[in-house]
This record gives C-alpha cells, structure tokens and sequence, in this order.
C-alpha cells in the first residue's frame, strides 16, 4: 500500500516537473524572433528518499545569437563579450544584448522599444546618455583662400573667371568674379588682378607674376582682399600655385585660356545626412558636404557571473546586488567589437526545442499512465477489501 501511494505522488510530481519544463520551452520559443534574447533551460533533481523529482532550477543560455545585417543605421551588435547599458527616466540601469537604437527628437540615442537612454562616452571621455544635439549641424565657416588653375593665354588682353562662392562667418553666399588684366607690355609676365561682387563694385586688386617657364613668380603667387562681407572683414587670399611649379596657374604661349577657380575652405551652416557606428562604437556624423565627424562611443559593461543576471523583460537584464558591472568601450579588455547595421538575434534553436519538446511530452505521458496504473490497483485493493 505505501509504495503504490509513493508511486502515485512520484508519477504527479513528475507530471508537474515536466509542465514547468515546458513553460521553460514555450517562452524560449515564443522569444525566437527577441533580438538579443537568451534562451533558458530548466534543470530536475531527484527528490530525497525516492520521493519523485523536481525543478532545481533554470539556466540561461549564454552562447551569442546570430547577427544579422539590418538597413537601420543605428541598429548594433556586440561581437563577443558585454552587454549594451540603458538608463530609464528615474535613473534605474538595465542592460541588454539588444542593439535596437534611435536617435530621439534631443539627439539622445535610446531604444527603440521602452525608450531608455544608451550610454556612452562623449569626445571628452565624459560618461552619461549619448546626446549628438551639438553635433546635428556644422556652424558656419568662412572662406579664406580660393586657388587658381589652370592655363592664361599670354596674347590675351584679359582674363576672367566668375561665380566664385565664397561664405562669410554667418554662412552667408557671396559671389565673386576675378579678372586678370594684361599688364606685360610693362612688365615681364605680370597681370593685375581685380575683384568684384555681384553688384559690379571692386573690393580687393592684387598682382600676379609667372616667369620664363611659365609659372608663377615667388612673392607674386598670391594676393590677399580684405573686404568687408556679413559686417565685417574678412581676407581671403587668392592663391596661383607654388612658384616653380605647375600644379596651380600658369601663362604657357600657344595653349588656350582655362582658368578655374576652386574654393578652399568656407561653407553655410551643414546639417547632418547620415550617421553610422563603427566597430569601436564610436558614432561617425556625415555631413552635406561629406564632411565626417567623429561623435560620442557607445559604453559596454561585463560581469564576473553573467548567469546572475535577473531577467525584468524579454531582452533587459539587472544585476543582483553582489554584481558590479565593469564598464569600458568596445574591442577593450574582454569586451567585443560593435558591427553596426545589425541586429543580435535570439540564440534559441528551434529545433533544440521542438526535441526537447518531444521527450517532456513523452515523459509527460509516461508520467500520467503510472498515475493511471496506481489508481487502478489502489481500485483493486479497495475492492478486494470491501469483498472480503
């Protein structure tokens, strides 16, 4: 009689143990899709005395998942070791394999799901929430040199380019024109240069020389204007090249006018067209002119025993209180690279899971048939007492 009691509590506990093992299942299946989702799996032990089994426990899963290339710019994957750190609104840190980020209406890099602030470093080292508001445009600069190419016909009486666009420190246009004027019936090689605004009036001269063999004239290969643009002065010095050499203007007889004006430096205010993370997780800022920052670095932390991670959500961890996360940048120490445009996803296999699924179902049922089994001979030994 006590070993068919003892069989019928063992084959219900078995049954029990193995419905909590396929909950373990269900949620890691139904999180296959989570990016940066660690599977879990449950662990049985035997019960003292032979007195069935039991789930001592879950762990979870701490291989890297897949990372697969997404057409998010924002979106990152660690390639190794450490976990992406959040911050909510009340201050209260999470961590996460998931890199799915976005830049918000601040500037602030948070994301994309609950909306919680990604650290970082800034250019200083300065660590907090990675904010790129001051980065989102280029002030603007204004122009200080314009270089001169190409060829001056010698028999020409003049020679002139135009629509030169140059930018004051407000980041205003302005167009300019220079116009050479023969003047070597005077001297040697020698042409004086005037420039105009688009109104037709003459803010700056200068003189430019080229020698026998064709190019410009130490002391006369450039000329500075000092004119007065958005309100105040500004000098832009045009320049025709290194003397001696022919990789700026030069003056050669019999080759035709081709005169060109190239502006050095100088531009509007430039906003931002795209932005990318590199493998160092430092955020690189193009701009419209193809101008390429450098912004703030993504922050990853690490953990003497990972597999003490807490899990709040589907991909957000918190530590317990004997934990302390050891922060630092990426393909430092023992933590990973970033592979931007990517996403980690889940590091659940199905097909692990569909097995297992099988075997707990099959336990599951052996289970049932000894409590059936059970019940029917405590049936019989109940009838045969009545009988007797």
């Amino acid at each position: 009689m006590p070993s068919i009691m003892q069989s019928l509590y063992n084959s219900v506990s078995g049954m029990f143990t193995f419905s909590q093992t396929l909950n373990t299942i269900s949620n890691n299946i139904s999180n296959m899709n989570t990016p940066g989702f660690r599977g879990s799996e449950s662990f049985l032990e035997n019960v003292m005395g032979d007195d069935g089994t039991k789930v001592a426990g879950t762990g979870e899963n701490l291989s890297e998942g897949q990372i697969e290339q997404t057409n998010t710019s924002t979106d990152v994957a660690i390639n190794g070791e450490g976990l992406f750190i959040l911050k909510d609104s009340q201050g209260n840190t999470y961590y996460t394999r998931s890199g799915q980020f976005e830049f918000n209406s601040d500037g602030v890099l948070v994301d994309s799901v609950n909306s919680y602030q990604v650290q970082g470093y800034d250019a200083s080292g300065n660590y907090g929430s990675i904010n790129i508001s001051a980065l989102k445009t280029l002030p603007a600069q204004a122009t200080s040199s314009v270089n001169i190419t190409g060829n001056i016909a010698p028999g020409d009486p003049s020679e002139k380019v135009s629509n030169i666009t140059v930018y004051d420190a407000q980041g205003t246009s302005h167009v300019l024109t220079l116009t050479l004027t023969n003047n070597t019936s005077k001297t040697a090689g020698d042409w004086l240069a005037s420039v105009t605004d688009s109104t037709g009036a003459t803010i700056g001269t200068g003189d430019v020389r080229f020698s026998t063999a064709f190019t410009p004239v130490a002391g006369f290969n450039t000329f500075t204007i000092n004119p007065s643009l958005g309100g105040a002065s500004q000098a832009i010095t045009f320049n025709f090249g290194t003397p001696g050499g022919q990789s700026g203007a030069t003056d050669i007889q019999g080759s035709p006018a081709s005169l060109a004006a190239q502006v050095a430096d100088g531009h509007g205010v430039i906003g931002i067209t795209s932005y990318a993370f590199d493998q160092n997780g430092v955020v690189q800022l193009t701009y419209a002119d193809s101008e390429v920052k450098a912004g703030p670095q993504l922050a990853l932390a690490s953990f003497e025993d990972e597999r003490s991670l807490q899990a709040i959500q589907g991909n957000l961890y918190t530590p317990p209180s004997d934990q302390t996360a050891q922060i630092g940048r990426a393909n430092t120490g023992i933590l990973g690279g970033i592979e931007g445009s990517s996403l980690e996803m889940s590091n659940v296999d199905l097909t692990q899971e569909l097995a297992e699924m099988i075997v707990i179902q099959r336990g599951y049922q052996a289970s049932s048939r000894v409590m059936t089994v059970s019940g029917d001979m405590l049936q019989q030994l109940y009838d045969s007492t009545r009988g007797s």
